[in-house]
């Protein structure tokens, strides 16, 4: 790696930022002072800028309670963006693994390890991802049959993969898909003649929303948690 991408890498410069520092002399290597930016960093090198040893920090996991009206998006696109409320540095190298509509809260998982994020949003490895939904109408029992058969959605060409409904009451229910259609709760139910008024997303794979994490906040993910995303 280029030593001004490695210094960029381990702070909050930029990569011109990082350039002159580099120039000015303020960026030594393995005790050397280092003036040309692309120096080859090896493993091994000690990077020292002001004083700092440097370190690479390895790739970041979050979790974040999605409030209502704020956009799985990035900053540069829309200023409501979930991305706004993490107190991280460089948030524009972070991205959602899964996204939600506005009008729907709930877990949303942060990274910058695509890898991982593939994981969870290619459509091969089906993960589950649970939602409490509230209806507009009361909920016919003979819908967690026809949600467990799969469901022919307006303007697709297949059934839905089988998805698992509980019926908590009439007009609130916890449902698993598998994947991950355009609206495709919201459209489920309104195949059946329902309509969606409350959309929370509780859980993705076996990562379930932190209970003390309010609208708004955010943790990072545990180590039990990363792996558990095969």
């Amino acid at each position: 790696m280029r030593l001004d991408k490695y210094i960029c890498d381990c702070t909050t410069l930029s990569r011109i930022q990082a350039k002159r520092a580099i120039g000015k002399g303020d960026v030594t290597v393995s005790g050397v002072v280092v003036k040309k930016v692309s120096t080859p960093v090896t493993p091994g090198a000690e990077v020292v800028f002001e004083g700092r040893l440097l370190a690479l920090r390895g790739p970041r996991y979050i979790m974040l309670h999605k409030p209502l009206d704020t956009v799985c998006t990035s900053l540069d696109d829309d200023p409501r963006s979930v991305l706004a409320l993490l107190d991280v540095d460089k948030p524009e190298q972070l991205h959602i693994a899964g996204r939600l509509d506005v009008d729907t809260t709930g877990l949303v998982l942060i990274t910058d390890d695509g890898n991982w994020s593939h994981r969870i949003t290619s459509p091969k490895k089906t993960c589950g991802k649970r939602y409490r939904v509230k209806l507009a109408e009361p909920v016919d029992e003979g819908v967690i049959n026809v949600f467990a058969q799969g469901v022919m959605l307006k303007d697709e060409t297949r059934v839905t993969l089988p998805a698992q409904l509980e019926i908590l009451t009439p007009q609130e229910v916890l449902l698993t898909l598998r994947e991950g259609k355009y609206h495709q709760v919201k459209r489920m139910f309104a195949a059946m003649g329902n309509r969606v008024v409350g959309l929370h997303r509780e859980q993705i794979g076996e990562i379930a929303l932190d209970p003390s994490l309010e609208e708004g906040e955010w943790r990072p993910l545990t180590s039990q948690e990363v792996a558990s995303v095969v």
